[in-house]
């Protein structure tokens, strides 16, 4: 096997989806990971026909709140592969846009469980086998609310993220110097099935807002994920930060849209007009 092998938490659908793609386009092997084996299964066959240079994708099924399952994705991971050269932490989950005492029961349980403690077993998980191995690179994702802001409706995701970025950081302090690089992707907006089910869980004044945003900073995930990969597959340096949309490049594109009309760039979110 001349190409690394590449594990990526919530890989059925959206981004995951799509980094798992294009490692396998240049020739990296990736487990392709969701919380059912029948869609794990699925994606890894359909991603599988695009791998070059005798890659391979195979399915496993993972709930990341699960410790025993996240441990039992690195053990499935070995035996089908003999290593893991790079685990990306991307499973995550969002909560409706409304204020902290509107929200349900259930997603004041399940966004925080499965954006920080899944990526706090994925790395623990993926930590000791990489220091055993002797080598080995774990990424986490940042998102909305990594460098602290702040906006009505986001404050689970917000939390979350802001979570994940603190222990990353401290991951990278405590693993310098040693076999194992950790870091951070950072994708900016990234427009996937999650966006299109948001809409049903945002008052319509503020979706109205975030779709002005969304035509300004948003991209698809087959725009965001090639450059990712490559930078991943590039990077030789401990905690370095892959960020697709920088505060430069948001000012640029926040200054253009004063001259140009961003238009409607993603009209799957629009919501359908009253008769």
């Amino acid at each position: 096997m001349t190409g690394k092998v590449v594990v990526v938490t919530g890989s059925t659908k959206g981004i995951g989806k799509g980094l798992a793609r294009e490692f396998l386009k240049r020739g990296h092997s990736v487990v392709i990971s969701g919380r059912k084996q029948t869609d794990a299964d699925a994606v890894a066959l359909e991603l599988g026909r695009e791998a070059t240079s005798g890659a391979k994708a195979i399915g496993v099924a993972c709930e990341v709140t699960d410790y025993a399952q996240v441990q039992s994705l690195w053990d499935k991971s070995m035996a089908a592969f003999g290593k893991v050269d790079i685990w990306i932490n991307n499973a995550g989950m969002s909560n409706s846009r409304f204020a902290i005492g509107s929200l349900l029961q259930d997603e004041v349980e399940t966004v925080p469980r499965t954006n920080l403690i899944g990526t706090m077993n994925g790395s623990h998980v993926a930590l000791k086998g990489m220091t055993a191995q002797g080598s080995g690179d774990i990424y986490n994702f940042e998102g909305f609310g990594s460098n602290g802001g702040k906006q009505k409706g986001m404050s689970l995701y917000g939390a979350t993220k802001f979570g994940v970025t603190y222990f990353t950081k401290a991951m990278i302090a405590e693993t310098k110097g040693g076999p194992v690089r950790v870091g951070y992707l950072s994708p900016g907006i990234v427009i996937t099935d999650l966006s299109v089910r948001d809409k049903t869980k945002v008052p319509p004044k503020q979706w109205a807002f975030t779709i002005m945003i969304y035509n300004i900073l948003a991209d698809r995930v087959e725009t965001v994920t090639p450059w990712l990969v490559e930078n991943v597959l590039a990077n030789t340096k401990h905690g370095a930060r892959i960020a697709w949309l920088t505060r430069g490049k948001s000012l640029w594109r926040f200054l253009r849209s004063r001259f140009i009309k961003p238009g409607d760039r993603f009209p799957e979110l629009k919501l359908p007009t009253a008769a």
